[in-house]
Parts: C-alpha cells; sequence; structure tokens
C-alpha cells in the first residue's frame, strides 16, 4: 500500500498527528509520501519522498490532516483537527484506529458528486471543479448583484442579491446552509441554488435534478463580479457568462463505517436536540 498524507501546517496539532500516523504506518510496512509543505515543516526532506501530481496514479489512498478546508484541497479521507468537520470523517484522537481500518481494508469508498464551471471566453483556473458549491458574488464593496439564471436553456429568474450558490449535497452543509439552503443528503443527485441575501422575500433557494445545466449572466455598477469555486476566487468582467453542470467524474471518499451523514447532523448541528 502506498498512501500520501496532506496536512493544514497552519494549525498547531497537525505535526503531532502526522507523526503518529508516520509511526504507525512505517510500523506496518506502508509506503508514504508527504506534501512538500509537511516535508518542509517536519524536516522531513531526506526521509520520505515528495507527493507531485505525476505520482497520483501510483497512489492508493491519500489522507488530509486538518478541517474541512484541507480536505477540499486534498479532496479524500480526513482527520478533523478543525471545526465543524463535514468533510472530514474521523477526529484527531482516532488516528491510530482509523489508520487500523485502512491498512486492514475495513472502510467503504463513498462517491460524491461535483459541479463544472466554464465561461463564454474559454477562461481556465487551475481546476474548474467544485466538491461543495460555485459561488457568483458581488465585489467586496460593490452594491447587489443581478443574476439572470437559465436552467436548461429557460430562464428561472433574475436575482437580484449579494450572490447565488450553485451547491452539491456535499455541499449542502457549507456556505450553502449559512444562509438558509436546504441540507441535502450527499447521496442525492440534485443542485442546490440559494440567494445570498436576496433583495426579494418571494425568492427561496431551489433544488433541481443534476443533469441540469445552467446559464448565468451577471451584471452590477462595477461592471465585474467575483466567482469562488470551495473557496478559490477570481474577478469577472460582467461580459464573461457563466455555465455550470455536473462534472464527468466523481470525488472518492473513504467512509469508516461508523458515522453515517445523519450522525453527522446530529454530533455536529445538534438535530434534533
Amino acid at each position: 500500500m502506498k498512501i500520501v498524507i496532506f496536512g493544514n501546517t497552519f494549525k498547531k496539532d497537525t505535526v503531532a498527528e502526522v507523526a503518529r500516523i508516520l509511526e504507525f504506518m512505517r510500523c506496518n510496512g506502508v509506503e508514504v509520501l508527504l506534501s512538500q509543505e509537511l516535508r518542509n515543516e517536519m524536516n522531513l526532506r531526506d526521509s520520505y519522498a515528495p507527493f507531485t501530481d505525476e505520482l497520483t496514479d501510483t497512489v492508493d489512498f491519500a489522507l488530509s490532516v486538518g478541517g474541512d478546508g484541507t480536505v477540499l484541497n486534498t479532496v479524500v479521507l480526513g482527520i478533523n483537527c478543525g471545526h465543524l468537520g463535514f468533510l472530514a470523517e474521523a477526529q484527531a484522537k482516532d488516528v491510530e484506529r482509523i489508520c487500523r481500518q485502512l491498512v486492514s481494508n475495513d472502510y467503504t469508498i463513498e462517491q460524491r458528486s461535483m459541479l463544472r464551471v466554464s465561461t463564454n471566453d474559454g477562461w481556465q483556473m487551475g481546476s474548474p471543479f467544485a466538491l461543495n458549491e460555485i459561488a457568483v458574488m458581488k465585489q467586496e464593496l460593490s452594491s447587489m448583484i443581478a443574476v439572470e439564471m437559465h436552467i436548461n436553456g429557460e430562464l428561472l429568474h433574475t436575482y437580484h442579491a449579494d450572490g447565488v450558490l450553485i451547491s452539491t449535497p456535499t455541499g449542502s452543509t457549507a456556505y450553502n446552509l449559512s444562509v438558509g439552503g436546504p441540507l441535502v443528503a450527499p447521496q442525492a443527485k440534485v443542485m442546490i441554488i440559494s440567494p445570498i441575501a436576496t433583495h426579494s422575500l418571494n425568492v427561496r433557494p431551489l433544488v433541481i435534478p443534476d443533469d441540469c445545466f445552467i446559464d448565468m449572466k451577471i451584471s452590477s455598477r462595477s461592471h465585474s463580479y467575483l466567482i469562488s469555486i470551495d473557496g478559490r476566487s477570481q474577478t469577472f468582467r460582467e461580459e464573461v457568462t457563466l455555465h455550470i453542470e455536473k462534472a464527468a467524474n466523481t470525488v472518492k471518499l473513504v467512509q469508516l463505517g461508523e458515522h453515517s451523514f445523519f450522525d453527522t447532523l446530529k454530533d455536529k448541528l445538534s438535530w434534533g436536540s
């Protein structure tokens, strides 16, 4: 077995947790690669090989030590050293147990859908894929924007708001939750459209099938707007239109079996308490 470990080196507990994982994997004969940041932070440049994109197909698993933000950057099994940690599957106190489960193949793989965004001008911004959400927003100090939205070519509505979120079921517990969008089980085959601070009381979040495609034309007084793909942001001129659809590929997340989505809701949000 070969694994790669990523980690948020800004979190104080990360180095200690990674050290525990490395010791366990060494004792069990597992080959480990480290992200460049961890190799440098832990001064392990002579002990562990660095992970590069060219090695992706040679790795069986990737471990992400941090919170949900770290998991989004890695899109893998996460050990939660953060706060809510909906994506991070295991808690830091359970490091040795989850390592044993991983080595002994005591887990399942869950497929999570993603979104893909493209533009009318052929723009490329690294990865155009989102596991949580694609947010179209006003720039920090500008007034609200107008988002003309079409679904499968049919005009739905022109939102006058601070922005609009297009979320996956996985992302329903992220930014979507904070703007009043619905919680959706991650296995559902849907997309969620949630306005951000809309100017109309008659517009509510909307759930649509994930085989739909969405086109958006944005206008604003500043003649520009912001797009954020799982937190990776860029500014566009209003002449640039957006096309969003379900990505052809999925993300494979390791599930350890004892925690379901509904358990997470009860644990993290005190659901029903």
